[in-house]
């Protein structure tokens, strides 16, 4: 990665982060941050906190992406079993780009372990939203238990992103069944 002259030393390392951590994990160090970034390390705590602030930080940034891009836009057309499958295509087709490596929330989650860790707790409420966005839909759209429903369509689509992630498996062909079934279990129109 080039540090990019115009930008901001906090949106190099924004940056910087984003990119080392989905690549590497959030193990990188603050040296390599820093190279990548082209800042240094005491411009880097003048910025954050911590690397872990710096991380979490980063994760906050790409949260609102990170919605665009998997989520239905707020129109009146689509039913709720439509919504709901809108998430899955999009992670079709993410999965299908050739630099995927899974979604970079619960990769932080499994990652750190600790919960309390400030990139956890912001890649935590990111996964919760989703699962809420699946809650409200599902219940919109007639289930028998939305809760049970959207735990299930969080399930499938962790599963499906870490398997993608680590080209164990495609979730083309084999995620929208899937969902298709849950869906009509439920009894979602």
């Amino acid at each position: 990665m080039t540090a990019d002259v115009k930008s901001s030393p906090r949106e190099r390392l924004l940056e910087a982060a984003a990119t080392l951590t989905y690549r590497d994990g959030v193990g990188v160090g603050v040296d390599a941050l820093c190279k990548a970034a082209g800042v240094s390390k005491r411009s880097m705590y003048q910025l954050f906190e911590s690397k872990d602030h710096l991380l979490a930080a980063s994760l906050e940034e790409r949260a609102a992406a990170y919605v665009v891009t998997l989520l239905p836009p707020a129109d009146g057309d689509r039913s709720p079993r439509e919504r709901i499958m809108h998430v899955f295509d999009r992670l079709a087709s993410e999965a299908g780009a050739p630099d995927f490596q899974g979604c970079r929330f619960l990769a932080v989650q499994i990652e750190l372990k600790d919960q309390s860790h400030p990139a956890s707790r912001v890649a935590h409420r990111v996964k919760e939203n989703l699962t809420a966005f699946f809650r409200a839909e599902a219940e919109r759209g007639g289930a028998s238990d939305p809760d049970l429903l959207a735990r299930q369509l969080i399930l499938i689509f962790d599963g499906a992103s870490a398997r993608a992630g680590i080209k164990a498996d495609t979730p083309t062909g084999l995620v929208a069944p899937t969902v298709t079934v849950l869906l009509d279990a439920a009894g979602v129109r």
